[in-house]
């Protein structure tokens, strides 16, 4: 069986973000068979339909990104109960032009982490409303609503002992999630 290509999608421009730090965890913590990586959203311009077919490079190789791969994790924080404008733009710049949308029928899974006491739940509510707009069968359970503090990862950039089951059992449902839904 080939490998399974799951696409991380940060919805934060920081490099030291939260979210940021969490992908790079559940890259290391990838079932076998199984591969997770990044693809970069803060080179997009902003969606502009005048644009439709005649995408800036930036744009092309977002989009050739996504079709390269098998399913999708969004990691989003969560700005004014929402999700980030960048993450909103990156799902525009996917789906356009209409009737060519990379996300169609892929896989996909949703997760963040916020110093919040709710964690990211109201912006993955409305990150959900979006992919089942662009025809993206969402995981539904276990939901990971993650509260950063400052002992959430190691040294290494690894999850603590403490949520590393729960973290490591979210990984394998989104692998699992994948293989059941890949075209």
């Amino acid at each position: 069986m080939s490998q399974i290509q799951v696409a991380i999608i940060v919805g934060s421009l920081r490099k030291d973000s939260f979210n940021r730090q969490l992908a790079q965890a559940i890259m290391k913590m990838a079932p076998e068979g199984v591969h997770f990586q990044e693809v970069a959203i803060g080179d997009l311009p902003l969606y502009n339909q005048d644009a439709d077919g005649n995408e800036v490079a930036a744009v092309k190789q977002f989009r050739d990104a996504l079709r390269g791969v098998d399913g999708v994790l969004f990691l989003t924080p969560e700005y004014n109960r929402s999700i980030p404008g960048v993450l909103k733009n990156a799902l525009d710049q996917g789906s356009r032009p209409y009737g060519h949308s990379v996300w169609d029928g892929k896989p996909a899974a949703v997760a963040g982490m916020s110093p919040g006491a709710i964690g990211t739940a109201l912006a993955q509510q409305h990150l959900r409303n979006i992919l089942a707009y662009l025809n993206m069968p969402t995981l539904g359970q276990p939901e990971m609503f993650l509260q950063y503090k400052d002992d959430f990862f190691t040294a290494d950039g690894a999850v603590s002992e403490r949520s590393h089951a729960f973290i490591q059992k979210f990984v394998q449902q989104v692998a699992d999630w994948v293989k059941a839904h890949k075209k």
